[in-house]
């Protein structure tokens, strides 16, 4: 698989939620690469530490070996000095990479996840909304949300209007703050049911699971809208990460899993190349300034016809933020 090449991220932080596995690990891991501070937002404190542990490894040898050519690696090092090997060279990767708890299906997690950010006192420039939970049976959030719409769009709106104000102050006119949310092909057959939005008068996991990503569509958009509005160097796209072999699968019936493992290789992308798109959208310098794009294979392409409904937007905006509990800023604008 080609990897494009992106010019190092140095002094950029950035958050990837369900950074613990499938697209988010191979998110966050090349950003870590590229030199970003990443912190991993996830429910599972084991998982996330590991994926840390791994990310700081697998990355180790490729940034010292840079280090020594670009003539840094004696600098870097001098506050190393007494250390050995690899212990001295994680004293550098220390602060790059860390895990930090929020699940997306309590609206507490959420809040606490954003006060632990901010007592960090660090900016924010790229916030990638990944994690997400595919064809579960019905079953509901902490806080009583229908757990597709509940974790894919509602935690994950919650999440980002709480960390817009540090994204607004990260971003400047030449480097605008980035918000990237991960959505589906599946939208394309999604319907929104403003009067139905937690599926309780008729469930299917695939149709929960369709609107919640439909949702994640009206949302991006919406919010760019709002981001123009106010001037705020800040933008939003959405991206379509493709058909991913990973774990979402699991919830699927046996015969479809089976299926799905025989045939996994001729069709299905893998994790590292369904996270393309979501780097691309993140660090590319060609989407600089550019927001409301819905992005598949890192290129610009046509959501579903709804989607474009500015009315549906602005009513869906309205609504998450009476569910969620905050003020709806385009109020104001």
């Amino acid at each position: 698989m080609h990897l494009q090449v992106f010019p190092l991220q140095c002094g950029k932080v950035a958050i990837v939620t369900g950074g613990s596995g499938g697209i988010g690990y191979h998110t966050a891991k090349q950003m870590a690469r590229l030199d970003m501070h990443v912190i991993i937002a996830g429910n599972c404190e084991n998982e996330g530490q590991e994926a840390v542990r791994k990310i700081k490894e697998e990355t180790l040898n490729e940034k010292v070996n840079r280090g020594k050519e670009t003539g840094q690696f004696a600098s870097n090092y001098l506050g190393a000095r007494g250390k050995r090997g690899t212990e001295a060279r994680h004293q550098i990767l220390l602060l790059e990479v860390e895990f930090i708890h929020c699940d997306l299906a309590s609206m507490k997690s959420i809040q606490q996840f954003v006060q632990q950010f901010g007592v960090k006192n660090c900016p924010l420039h790229v916030l990638v909304n990944n994690a997400g939970v595919m064809l579960v049976p019905e079953r509901k959030t902490e806080d009583g949300f229908e757990e597709h719409f509940g974790v894919n769009y509602l935690g994950h709106f919650l999440l980002t209007n709480l960390l817009l104000d540090m994204l607004k102050q990260s971003g400047t006119h030449s480097l605008n703050a980035r918000v990237i949310s991960v959505s589906s092909a599946v939208h394309y057959v999604g319907e929104l049911h403003l009067n139905d939005l937690q599926s309780r008068y008729s469930y299917s996991p695939h149709g929960a699971y369709a609107q919640s990503k439909l949702a994640l569509v009206l949302f991006t958009y919406r919010l760019q809208h709002l981001l123009t509005a106010e001037g705020s160097f800040v933008t939003a796209n959405v991206v379509d990460p493709g058909v991913v072999d990973t774990d979402l699968y699991r919830h699927v019936f046996w015969a479809v899993r089976m299926v799905k493992r025989i045939t996994s290789w001729l069709f299905f992308k893998t994790a590292e190349e369904g996270a393309s798109t979501s780097i691309y959208a993140a660090v590319s310098p060609e989407l600089e300034g550019v927001g409301g794009t819905y992005l598949y294979n890192e290129q610009r392409t046509k959501s579903v016809d709804v989607s474009y409904d500015e009315e549906l937007q602005r009513k869906l905006w309205t609504e998450s933020c009476k569910m969620v509990g905050i003020s709806d800023i385009s109020r104001c604008l």
